[in-house]
């Protein structure tokens, strides 16, 4: 094998795949292996061309900032839709006041407990549900896109489940199925 010795250069070097190096310096007297030119080619060469021909039928995977960034988002709607919002809480709280006002003047106790609470109850589950049907549409939409990276469909099938799980949860909360309003007394 030949060996090539170079001169000290602060612009750009070769290096010996035939890759340029920017900005690198080479000392003198630095040994760099020549590299073997074959006209024919070589086994590994048609192996390579054979891979690369299976990836091209298969179809290139279509990367893409925006459907990750619209699994994340979905994703995170799910986090929200399970954990429960700001916006969800002042519903609530809304609805609460509502409450009070609407049986200040007099109501039965069964009265009071579904006006002050029961809706609030109800409406938390209702902008809970909402975020999860958000999170379940915006994961189907990148699931239904074509040829998306694994990692893209991981994030968005993540944010499907628990979407799901978070719109199961808010319906069982607002039909009642999981915990009644409690019952006055008699």
């Amino acid at each position: 094998m030949d060996t090539k010795t170079t001169e000290k250069t602060e612009e750009t070097a070769a290096r010996p795949d035939g890759d340029l190096v920017e900005d690198a310096a080479v000392d003198d007297g630095a040994e760099l292996p020549d590299v073997p030119h074959d006209d024919e080619g070589d086994d590994r060469d048609e192996g390579h061309a054979a891979d690369e021909a299976e990836v091209a039928a298969a179809g290139p995977e279509v990367g893409g900032v925006g459907s990750a960034a619209a699994a994340v988002v979905s994703a995170a709607l799910s986090v929200v839709a399970l954990t429960g919002t700001w916006t969800g809480r002042v519903v609530a709280e809304r609805e609460t006041l509502i409450g009070q006002i609407k049986t200040s003047g007099g109501g039965t106790p069964a009265q009071q407990i579904s006006e002050i609470y029961g809706d609030a109850w109800h409406s938390t589950a209702l902008v809970n549900g909402v975020f999860a049907l958000l999170a379940v549409i915006v994961a189907a939409v990148v699931l239904a896109l074509p040829r998306r990276p694994l990692r893209v469909r991981a994030i968005a099938v993540a944010g499907a489940v628990l979407g799901g799980l978070g719109l199961l949860l808010s319906v069982g909360t607002y039909l009642d199925l999981f915990l009644s309003l409690p019952t006055a007394g008699s």
